[in-house]
């Protein structure tokens, strides 16, 4: 009775319930695991990597396969090698009946074969990739960075993540008796999707240049902060430099603060360059021409305020030209007086300003533009020279883009496309266009921007030797988010394009709070020259072939 008993069970067992067994004693050995795919890289219009992904291992133990009398020595090398908490590692070492227990990530190729030979017992990897960003580039605050999942977290890394990441692929898999994976043909879920590489229309050597000149010249005047931009006059941006800046590969030691791309996350009052649109409004609606002159006093009273130019001077003789050149406060209102608020208002809108840029960056701030019915007795002469608004770094930049343009605006641009698996490119789609002042406008306005480097403009430090340059000096006082209110610090700027006579580079450069110098044409300028200098010779644009325009400054008598 007892061996029939025995043998009923036998038959059970190893005939009618045999492939559920089977089933359980298979699964006892499996995981799951995601297979890793390749992140597309961020490059610049070259190809040239701002953002790449490098081969790397994830170290893992078997407890199961873990010998007794390994353990100690498993728990010793893995603490060791990197660096982690042994009690952490024992916990993982003696966690059965798991099987896959991660210790490190993102480990170097090099680093893992050196663990490898030792031959621990219930030690493995699986393959990985890390995410590097080459040294020096000038542009992580631009590009951002990813966390330990791989993902996008902050800049393009973070804007650009559905392109860039990819899919990872599903295969389960047999842990081996030393711990190694064993791929099962029957056990592929899902295939691995790589991520697309992103293109951008940066030039990594000027984006480096203008990271640089920016530093130095920022920390020699202790400012707070600044950004540089170089653009051409179709909106393609070739360089966006921020300061401070930080390191991506150990971002988590940087304030978001520091972390932050300034040049769309900083609003400031654009001061001075914002006169040339006050200007370039009376010019298109045929209100006055470069010739015109004005009677300008030192300071003008308007209602309870009363206005001065920088500088004292004895009432002069300007033309419309002299007053930008002389960057005259007082000149300026009197143009945006005969302009009205409706209509300055409207070309600061046509201009770009008091709307997002197009360039879809993280953290943008679109700048303060108030409608004109909210105007209050002092707000058009304030606004016509660049007071009581706000704007960011690249709309300033796509203003003097626009009139280098023959006064059609091309919305800015940083992507140009993205690369697929194949290296087949696809463009990004063009950018929208509009014509904000007629050619002839754009033209006079470009003559008038040119005599702000000539002898008796306001900066005679943006000239280049060989090269026109026109561009435009602009100091603001820095305004207080908190309170609104004027603090004793400023925001010095210079804007400007060359050549003059067939502008092919726009060179936007603003520094904040800098310290002991703070106007524009002394803070600023020198920091646009050494950009321009290097960018035109970077893209191989050859000398102005042309003498400057003889542009008459000052009226008679």
């Amino acid at each position: 009775m007892i061996l029939l008993v025995f043998a009923g069970r036998l038959v059970q067992i190893q005939v009618i319930d045999a492939p559920e067994y089977a089933a359980k004693a298979e699964n006892l050995r499996l995981e799951t695991v995601d297979i890793p795919t390749t992140r597309g890289d961020i490059t610049d219009a070259s190809g040239d990597p701002l953002a790449l992904s490098v081969e790397a291992r994830t170290v893992f133990v078997d407890p199961v396969a873990v010998r007794d009398d390994e353990r100690e020595r498993v728990i010793d090398e893995l603490t060791a090698r990197f660096d982690l908490d042994r009690a952490g590692v024992a916990r993982k070492v003696d966690a059965e009946p798991g099987r896959y227990e991660v210790v490190a990530e993102k480990v170097a190729p090099d680093d893992w074969e050196a663990l490898e030979e030792l031959g621990l017992s219930g030690v493995g990897a699986l393959d990985d990739y890390k995410r590097v960003y080459p040294d020096e580039t000038g542009a992580a605050d631009l590009v951002g960075f990813t966390g330990t999942d791989g993902h996008g977290l902050e800049g393009l890394e973070g804007v650009m993540d559905g392109t860039l990441a990819g899919e990872p692929g599903k295969q389960q898999v047999e842990m081996g008796a030393p711990g190694v994976q064993i791929p099962m043909a029957e056990g592929l879920a899902q295939e691995p999707v790589p991520g697309k590489d992103v293109r951008l229309t940066l030039d990594r050597d000027i984006q480096w240049h203008a990271g640089q000149a920016l530093a130095e010249r920022a920390e020699e005047l202790d400012a707070a902060g600044g950004s540089a931009i170089v653009m051409r006059p179709d909106g393609e941006v070739l360089a966006m430099a921020d300061y401070p800046t930080y390191d991506q590969s150990d971002y988590g030691d940087y304030s978001a603060e520091d972390r932050a791309n300034g040049a769309v996350a900083d609003a400031f009052e654009p001061g001075s360059t914002n006169k040339v649109i006050t200007l370039a409004g009376a010019l298109e609606d045929g209100l006055t021409t470069p010739e015109r002159v004005y009677t300008v006093p030192y300071s003008v009273q308007i209602h309870d305020r009363r206005f001065k130019d920088d500088h004292f001077h004895e009432t002069q003789k300007l033309t419309l030209n002299g007053i930008l050149a002389q960057s005259s406060n007082v000149g300026t209102i009197k143009v945006g007086q005969q302009l009205g608020a409706d209509r300055l208002h409207g070309y600061l809108r046509e201009f770009g300003f008091g709307a997002p840029t197009g360039l879809d960056l993280p953290g943008e701030n679109a700048g303060i533009l108030a409608a004109p019915d909210e105007w209050w007795g002092t707000q058009l002469p304030s606004i016509s020279f660049g007071q009581g608004l706000s704007v960011n770094a690249a709309q300033m930049a796509s203003v003097y883009a626009t009139v280098a343009n023959g006064g059609v605006r091309v919305e800015p641009t940083l992507l140009a496309g993205t690369v697929g698996e194949d290296g087949g490119f696809q463009a990004s789609e063009e950018p929208s266009r509009e014509r904000v002042v007629s050619a002839d406008t754009a033209a006079e306005l470009t003559r008038m921007l040119e005599a702000v480097t000539g002898e008796h403009g306001t900066a005679e430090s943006a000239r280049i030797p060989n090269y026109r340059v026109a561009g435009k000096t602009g100091t603001a006082n820095r305004v207080d988010p908190e309170t609104g209110t004027y603090t004793d610090g400023h925001t010095a700027m210079f804007v400007g394009f060359a050549p003059a006579d067939d502008p092919e580079l726009v060179v936007q450069v603003v520094l904040h709070d800098p310290q002991d110098e703070y106007y524009g044409g002394e803070a600023a300028a020198p920091v646009f020259t050494d950009i321009m200098s290097f960018a035109l010779k970077s893209e191989k644009v050859p000398p102005t072939g042309t003498e400057p325009p003889n542009i008459r400054l000052f009226g008679d008598g």
